[in-house]
């Protein structure tokens, strides 16, 4: 086992990991920008380093500086967490080069499944169902055409590398196809310094499902079943949820099953999220691999009673998984929001500040996961989200209205939150009936909760 561990992250994650690595004896090292010098769970931890100034390009992304930040720490491991590093293959081999574990998969395998059109013909491979779409990236707008016409409109154009939307767009006919690839391209190029994209078949109003996976370097890879994260706004998770609300055990059962064969495909290790959509018809197909652990693995953690940071951290160091996939036996139902500082009323636009009171909610089944707490300056440099309130309750309508009395309880003042979104969401006919898809909060919440 490690003796110290580096935390290359800030925030939530990187105290969440800074308490796994205590209940297992391992000293951590955390490392932090001028804007986050001073946050209080930088004093949890055995030794805080700065390693720039508040842009994360300047900080956060350096891999130079968080290397020298190992060194001078003397860790023997990195946990990259999520965001930032952490799906960055040339950062997972420097840290290897440098004699650091990093607590992750294989730089190849990243590479493999961070790249969205390697990972589909890996999915292929594997007997994993993809959406129809071109073969291969678009190199030419005859290619463009050619592709759309046997894919069938409208077509989805879809950035190789990345994610969160960018390098996205729809053509819904071959005179909006060529505008639509331009506009992927140059997006997908400023966004991730790859212009590489490929068409997809347009789903029209999916439901947004993905498989948790934990995999050791010894062959066994086990499933914690799905999760769903259809409400979305702007291709962002705002709340996700397990199990998936009316999805027939048949497709869940067959989906957990696909999600372990696209690991093992991968000669994976480590935690992984296998994502995929769900058509109308409860057909499902493939998404993409995140190469990492995902804001909404505590989710997960309830049904299954895993702890999936402290078992990343006993994978990289070479332990064999635990348990097999009959000893995960799903409890109940957990539901999770993403509490951000930012302000419903004006299109979410972000909201930095102080937090000048913070009152956490509690009781049976409730857990909060954050970082931030009265006093603290919510920084303007990196993404809003300031807590996790995540409950979980014997059934899912008991965990609705667990939820609805936490999110009422949690009062923060001085900045704007989207608590109070949330708790509206959670009322909804359509949530509580489980019938929302990616696009419902856009296409009929907003327009239905504006005064």
């Amino acid at each position: 086992m490690f003796s110290r561990v580096l935390i290359a992250n800030r925030g939530e994650i990187a105290l969440r990991v800074i308490r796994a690595c205590k209940e297992l004896g391992i000293e951590t090292v955390a490392i932090f920008s001028e804007a986050d010098r001073g946050a209080q769970y930088l004093q949890l931890a055995d030794q805080a380093i700065c390693v720039g100034t508040a842009k994360s390009i300047d900080s956060y992304l350096r891999i130079d500086r968080v290397i020298a930040a190992a060194e001078l720490g003397k860790a023997d491991a990195i946990h990259p967490g999520y965001g930032f590093l952490a799906e960055n293959a040339h950062f997972n081999e420097v840290c290897r080069e440098c004699n650091f574990e990093f607590i992750g998969p294989s730089p190849k395998a990243m590479e493999k499944l961070g790249d969205k059109n390697t990972a589909r013909e890996m999915a292929i491979a594997a007997g994993v169902p993809v959406v129809p779409g071109s073969d291969g990236l678009i190199e030419s707008n005859a290619d463009a055409i050619t592709a759309a016409r046997k894919i069938g409109y409208p077509v989805l154009i879809k950035a190789t590398a990345g994610g969160g939307g960018k390098g996205m767009r729809v053509a819904t006919d071959e005179a909006s196809l060529q505008t639509a690839v331009s506009q992927a391209q140059t997006e997908a190029k400023a966004a991730f310094g790859n212009p590489g994209v490929y068409l997809e078949r347009y789903i029209d109003r999916p439901r947004h499902v993905e498989v948790q996976v934990i995999a050791d370097q010894h062959g066994n890879v086990v499933h914690l079943h799905e999760r769903d994260c259809s409400v979305q706004r702007r291709h962002q998770k705002l709340i996700e949820e397990s199990p998936s609300p009316r999805l027939p055990e048949t497709t869940r059962t067959a989906m957990c099953d696909a999600a372990v064969r696209m690991v093992k495909q991968a000669n994976y290790y480590n935690a992984a999220t296998v994502e995929f959509i769900v058509d109308q018809n409860d057909h499902f197909y493939f998404i993409e691999v995140n190469a990492r652990i995902q804001v909404e693995h505590p989710v997960s953690e309830m049904i299954s009673g895993v702890d999936l940071i402290k078992t990343q951290i006993k994978v990289a160091a070479g332990e064999r998984l635990p348990f097999s996939q009959k000893d995960i036996q799903p409890r109940g139902a957990a539901i999770e929001c993403r509490i951000n500082a930012e302000d419903p009323d004006r299109n979410f636009q972000p909201c930095p500040g102080r937090i000048e009171t913070m009152y956490i909610p509690g009781g049976l089944g409730v857990r909060v996961d954050s970082h931030a707490h009265p006093g603290y300056v919510v920084p303007p440099h990196y993404d809003s989200m300031i807590a996790k309130l995540i409950v979980h309750q014997p059934t899912r309508d008991q965990a609705i209205e667990t939820m609805i009395r936490a999110l009422s309880e949690l009062r923060i003042s001085g900045i704007k939150t989207t608590a109070a979104f949330h708790k509206a969401v959670l009322k909804q006919p359509e949530f509580v009936d489980g019938t929302v898809d990616t696009k419902w909060v856009e296409r009929e919440l907003l327009p239905r909760l504006k005064p």
